[in-house]
């Protein structure tokens, strides 16, 4: 690039991928300057190297919606700011473009079917309740550790037909397989990387060994092994696809069922409203995604010049597309720092994706999500947060580690 195509591009004055704009919640100000002044900017220097930064929803629809020319595939780069997982190659399904891309998400659609949805929900329904019948009246307890990461494991576990006793190890590898960071940049964090990628082969080729040798079933494992278009996958196709499952599985909808909690302490009238209104609570479970953007950003490698914004990205760019940002356009979502359960166009949001690449288990999140919050209606119990939670250093996911809380009845 000459010096002056650098110059004239619009310099982003933050480096948006710094973890600590996550940690401390300070991302509002940053990124609603850049939907106000440059839509399509450039950082030219980060630890993850430059990138683009694509901020307003009409632009981050028009990168999805273009995947001949913003590549998902692996091997042009990575759907995430980093250019590798950890420094691996990592050819999931959704880090694939059409034609592979089509073939492979067509053996996991099926499983979120409406019929299979009908059996899941009531799974889910069933899961919920008895999650909140064990909590505690009055006492202070992790939300986190005892709602978001059994119900959403849970389902997960049950989707694999695996033994719900195997939670906690299922849970390391997701948080290992989706740790985007500037400090796991380094070469001691991707050999762990790699030794924990390595366990989880490991008790995952015997599930699907097992389910190799027997008739195809609905189970995730079972389809994969049975399909034309996974049922041979070379090893480290196999640990990014199952990585893929785990993390999109239960951590997006782990953390917008934490954000819950955050939502309805700051606007407690929203809980009123559904109370006295419960026909609200799928529209809901649409807003928590919009208002907590559980996944953060997804990039996309340029394959040829082109214009976007009104900029010229280069062929081999790194372009990122922030859905934090996009989830509170305002010229989208009026008002869109408020977290408002009536919102007429929640489901505009951009929280699973849009396009080829639109979250296939998204389903399965609303009906976890609508779930819990009918629960917490239908109780009258109020769940108040008892200090500051802890929130996830990370660029990509954006959630929480641990919140403190109470149960209160009313």
């Amino acid at each position: 690039m000459s010096d002056a195509a650098a110059a004239s591009r619009p310099i982003n004055p933050v480096d948006v991928s710094a973890d600590a704009l996550y940690v401390e919640d300070s991302w509002r100000a940053p990124f609603a300057k850049l939907r106000a002044e440059m839509p399509v900017s450039w950082c030219p220097e980060s630890p993850f190297g430059p990138y683009w930064s694509v901020v307003t929803h009409d632009l981050v629809q028009e990168v999805e919606l273009h995947p001949e020319v913003f590549s998902s595939s692996w091997d042009k780069g990575n759907i995430t700011i980093a250019d590798a997982v950890n420094g691996q190659e990592f050819p999931n399904f959704i880090a694939q473009d059409p034609p592979v891309h089509t073939a492979q998400r067509k053996v996991i659609a099926p499983a979120f079917s409406p019929s299979q949805m009908i059996k899941l929900d009531k799974l889910v329904r069933e899961r919920t309740a008895m999650l909140i019948d064990g909590l505690p009246l009055g006492e202070t307890f992790d939300w986190v550790e005892r709602v978001s990461i059994p119900q959403t494991l849970g389902m997960l576990c049950i989707l694999f037909d695996m033994p719900f006793e195997e939670w906690r190890d299922i849970k390391r590898w997701s948080d290992w397989a989706s740790g985007v960071s500037a400090d796991n940049l380094n070469e001691a964090y991707q050999m762990q990387f790699l030794e924990q990628m390595g366990e989880m082969l490991a008790r995952f080729d015997r599930e699907l060994e097992d389910r190799r040798t027997k008739p195809p079933s609905d189970d995730l494992l079972s389809r994969m092994v049975h399909s034309e278009a996974m049922g041979n996958m070379e090893a480290i196709e196999r640990i990014a696809n199952i990585a893929l499952l785990i993390v999109g599985g239960n951590d997006t909808t782990r953390n917008s069922m934490s954000a819950l909690v955050e939502a309805f302490d700051r606007y407690p009238d929203q809980l009123e409203r559904l109370r006295t209104d419960p026909a609200l609570i799928p529209n809901a479970a649409q807003e928590i995604v919009r208002w907590q953007s559980p996944v953060t950003h997804m990039r996309r490698t340029a394959l040829a010049d082109t214009e976007l914004g009104g900029q010229t990205i280069r062929k081999g760019e790194k372009v990122v597309m922030w859905y934090i940002s996009a989830n509170r356009d305002e010229r989208v979502f009026p008002d869109a720092e408020r977290f408002d359960v009536g919102r007429d166009n929640a489901r505009r949001h951009l929280g699973f994706g849009h396009g080829i690449h639109r979250c296939v288990g998204a389903k399965l999140a609303e009906a976890q999500l609508a779930c819990v919050i009918e629960e917490i209606v239908k109780r009258r119990i109020r769940v108040v947060p008892q200090g500051a939670p802890t929130r996830l250093a990370s660029p990509f996911l954006h959630g929480f580690t641990v919140m403190p809380v109470t149960i209160v009845q009313e």
